[in-house]
């Protein structure tokens, strides 16, 4: 309560932001998530399924999401949780990511068939880079080295300490290149 003296308080009231709209979320992010999924892991044949859960629980939780936090590091999170779950489970006990289908659904026709070759054969690298990463340091490789992702953002989409995400990105980082080394000396025939 304020004295007939006082000076009104000059701090205005929160503007609460109302959620974004789902279907224009899913639109423009659905690409994004089907990728994340893709590179944490999920199979082919699981990726439309994975994809839908993790728009079912955004949907779920949209009243939850603060607005005034970047989207992708969000979804990613939602997606690498998703992405736990189905390595989880029995059927994909031996399974693991191979070749290069799935990164890029299209060909580009501007280029010839040797740049062609050499993005796939590119691809198949990075995809086995990834398969060398447990599912907690892949998510994080893949935020901050792929999408961009701040330290900080990764964090909290994770809910992990800042000091964890870089920890883990050093050793992933590590792993990565270690895997992508051996893979070029195989290729090479060394």
């Amino acid at each position: 309560m304020q004295t007939p003296n006082a000076e009104p308080d000059a701090t205005p009231a929160p503007i609460e932001a109302a959620p974004p709209d789902f279907n224009a979320l899913y639109r423009e992010h659905v690409g994004h998530v089907w990728r994340t999924l893709r590179r944490l892991g999920v199979v082919e044949r699981d990726l439309e399924d994975a994809t839908h859960e993790v728009f079912l629980i955004v949907h779920r939780r949209l009243g939850d999401y603060d607005p005034t936090r970047p989207m992708r590091p969000w979804l990613t999170g939602i997606a690498w949780r998703v992405a736990a779950d189905e390595r989880r489970r029995a059927r994909h006990t031996r399974e693991k990511m191979i070749g290069d289908e799935g990164f890029s659904a299209h060909v580009d026709p501007g280029r010839g068939p040797e740049g062609e070759i050499a993005r796939r054969e590119a691809q198949a690298l990075v995809a086995h880079g990834l398969d060398a990463l447990d599912l907690d340091r892949r998510v994080i490789f893949v935020m901050y080295e792929i999408d961009g992702a701040t330290g900080r953002e990764i964090a909290e989409a994770l809910d992990i300490p800042l000091f964890t995400v870089f920890s883990r990105l050093r050793s992933a980082r590590a792993l990565f290149k270690k895997a992508v080394k051996a893979r070029r000396g195989t290729e090479a025939g060394i």
